[in-house]
């Protein structure tokens, strides 16, 4: 009977010990970041630059992807009846690019066709420049975020290095390992920072081609309707 109670004593005392957690460390994301010292300012900012870019840009490019698919039949029917006016006035009640190229196209009926196709083109450029707004910022996170984290590892690693020196005879490990283990933290900072915005870059850039494959597309149908025979 004694040595069960010494056993269970044993065994309260060795899962208390794995309970409490070391004295010193802590792995609450909040305090981990504290321990990556300043150069997580500039990642955490970039955080904040690469989702603000991406919401922004998401939406933008999903409302120009919207096209009215009977516009064309509309403004067909318009422009065969002479009506250029009500055709315009269509193409202005709709805010998205490929709208914008037909009202450009239609503007210029009466000049040659490759005046007209020129004039469209010109306006699918500036849309889709529109489009890519930020999305180079976006790239610039997504390669540059690992990169600071980076020089936060190797700058912690100076540091650790050179407290090891100044410790003199009196080295201790955990110096050189607290020192390695503030300086990881910037890396993985800078590393999740850097994934993330480069999936979202992706995205983006995956959404603004759907949008130009649409803006062709319709400009295709737009020229095919003034070379209709009369």
């Amino acid at each position: 009977m004694h040595n069960l109670l010494l056993i269970q004593a044993d065994l309260t005392n060795q899962l208390d010990t794995l309970a409490t957690e070391p004295e010193g460390i802590s792995t609450k994301f909040i305090d981990m970041a504290l321990k990556g010292g300043w150069i997580m300012v500039p990642i955490v900012l970039l955080s904040f630059i690469a989702v603000y870019i991406f919401f922004d840009r998401f939406f933008a490019i999903r409302k120009a992807g919207k096209v009215d698919v009977s516009l064309l039949e509309k403004v067909k029917i318009y422009i065969s009846t002479g009506k250029i006016d009500a055709a315009l006035a269509l193409c202005k009640s709709n805010t998205n690019p490929a709208s914008r190229m037909i009202e450009k196209g239609i503007s210029r009926i009466g000049r040659p066709l490759t005046d007209i196709n020129a004039a469209i083109e010109n306006v699918g450029n500036l849309e889709i420049s529109k489009l890519e707004k930020g999305l180079p910022v976006l790239a610039s996170v997504a390669g540059g975020a690992p990169m600071i984290g980076f020089l936060g590892t190797v700058m912690g690693m100076i540091q650790a290095f050179y407290d090891m020196s100044n410790a003199g005879n009196n080295i201790d490990v955990t110096l050189l390992s607290a020192g390695i283990y503030q300086a990881m933290v910037t890396t993985v900072a800078g590393l999740i920072v850097g994934i993330i915005a480069y999936f979202a870059y992706n995205i983006l850039v995956s959404n603004v081609e759907k949008v130009v494959f649409k803006m062709e597309a319709t400009t295709s149908d737009f020229m095919d309707i003034l070379n209709e025979p009369a």
